[in-house]
């Protein structure tokens, strides 16, 4: 496992939409591994491919609460079969950009099918936390931050305060 570099904005390959995945094999699981500990190391809660240069439909993700055991989760080629007309807001933030966070309404409830780490088919579905995480880290594959979903002045002074910070480290 290693640890990847995680791009932030305003890097052009953010908004690039990623690739269908043609087989979960271990290369690909090698990959998961890597963003995993990316991801654990960042620290964040979920991490999409594309975040680290690789334009591949995969997302890891782990929602343990602080002194809970990891609970690692793969998704490989996930889509939404259904939303909920209902939406609840969550303040979102995000790796790719950092130290911003702002709330963002999205569909309260999903269904979701994608591929596990085994390769095997899923269908479940997700509300609270999993579902704004799971919804945000999709958006992702298709070259979607979440600061796109505010106004073009937030997200503006977001980019512009993520420039500043990358500038002074």
């Amino acid at each position: 496992m290693a640890l990847r570099e995680i791009l932030v904005v305003p890097h052009p390959v953010l908004k690039q939409v990623s690739q269908t995945v043609e087989a979960v094999d271990d290369d690909l699981r090698a990959l998961m591994d890597d963003m995993l500990e990316t991801m654990y190391d960042a620290p964040g809660i979920g991490l999409a491919a594309i975040q680290i240069g690789v334009p591949k439909r995969v997302i890891v993700m782990d929602l343990a609460r602080e002194g809970e055991p990891p609970q690692p989760r793969y998704f490989v080629n996930p889509e939404i079969l259904w939303a909920s007309d209902e939406t609840a807001p969550y303040e979102e933030g995000c790796l790719s950009v950092p130290e911003i966070f702002d709330e963002v309404d999205r569909p309260a409830r999903v269904k979701i099918r994608y591929l596990n780490y085994q390769g095997e088919q899923v269908e479940e579905d997700a509300d609270g936390l999993f579902a704004v995480c799971i919804q945000h880290e999709m958006d992702h594959l298709n070259g979607v931050l979440f600061i796109d979903h505010l106004s073009r002045l937030k997200r503006e002074q977001a980019v512009k305060k993520v420039k500043k910070l990358v500038k002074a480290a």
